[in-house]
């Protein structure tokens, strides 16, 4: 496992496949390296690719938005960060190939920040995280144990965006992460 310096300058150098080859910047993660919630997404988009920072865009405002009316805040509560750490082309879903060569990547990430929680943000996510046979529309929302680490799928942000039906279930999705998260805290403050 290396460390976040030694990873992050792993990522930032690699070329294992095209899309390290046409990215602006490579997206690495951003928010509290030590949370016990850790949110990951797919890919980077335009606005993330061009700024270098996971969920900046239109989805990760409404992500941000939406989780700071939870008290759910980046800096203090979350990591965040995707399972390709550059830009796919006409912001596409990353192949089968490309996610799998940034999975160690992301499997370092998990080690290093050691969260309790982890929420998988649309279908590309939950199936290299959760489940590869998993499909969002029928999983989201269910939360799994893996290793004392609590998983659960839901929408990517975009997708609200695209289908406002999407809307009321991920708000429900992301008041049961922030009940997950208490009831977790409040187990550690009783032991």
């Amino acid at each position: 496992m290396l460390r976040w310096k030694e990873l992050y300058e792993e990522c930032i150098n690699c070329h294992k496949c095209d899309l390290g080859d046409n990215r602006t910047n490579m997206v690495f993660g951003d928010g509290n390296p030590k949370a016990k919630i850790m949110l990951i997404g797919e890919a980077p988009g335009a606005d993330e690719d061009r700024l270098g920072y996971p969920f900046v865009g239109k989805g990760g405002q409404l992500l941000t938005k939406a989780l700071l009316a939870l008290d759910l805040k980046r800096e203090r509560d979350y990591y965040i960060c995707n399972v390709c750490k550059c830009r796919p082309e006409n912001n596409r879903t990353p192949t089968e190939e490309e996610g799998e060569t940034c999975l160690p990547y992301l499997r370092n990430q998990v080690a290093l920040v050691r969260p309790k929680i982890i929420v998988c943000l649309g279908a590309t996510a939950f199936r290299f995280v959760i489940d590869r046979e998993g499909k969002i529309t029928r999983d989201r929302g269910k939360w799994v144990e893996k290793k004392g680490c609590y998983l659960m799928g839901t929408f990517h942000p975009a997708a609200i965006f695209r289908d406002e039906s999407k809307k009321a279930l991920f708000w429900q999705d992301l008041k049961s992460l922030k009940e997950k998260y208490y009831e977790l805290i409040k187990i550690e403050n009783t032991l």
